[in-house]
């Protein structure tokens, strides 16, 4: 549990130096560090993230999702519920009929 709120946290410093970013961009302001530098630490904490992520799997500490193959396999019984409407001329299929203009 403790790993997932590592991550959570991390992916939330990663959102927050890109809103930080933005809001470089958008105002103007020359600060003192530029934007390039937030996207920089965005970039730099997605990869800690991913690392991270791939090392607890490894050793075991998080699990991914099961291959679909593992699970039980299960059947679905589909009952057929629709009523039967009218059809009309416009709805009724054409049986062989065609009017066909030769040369």
């Amino acid at each position: 549990m403790i790993i997932k709120i590592i991550i959570v946290l991390l992916l939330g410093f990663v959102l927050f130096n890109l809103f930080r970013a933005l809001f470089l961009m958008v105002s103007g302001k020359a600060g003192d560090k530029p934007m390039s530098y937030f996207l920089g630490r965005r970039v730099l904490f997605s990869a800690i993230v991913l690392a991270f992520i791939l090392v607890a799997a490894k050793l075991g500490l998080i699990h991914f999702n099961p291959n679909p193959h593992h699970v039980k396999e299960r059947t679905q019984t589909q009952t057929n519920i629709a009523t039967p409407h009218q059809q009309n001329a416009s709805t009724k299929l054409l049986l062989g009929t065609r009017n066909v203009v030769c040369c």
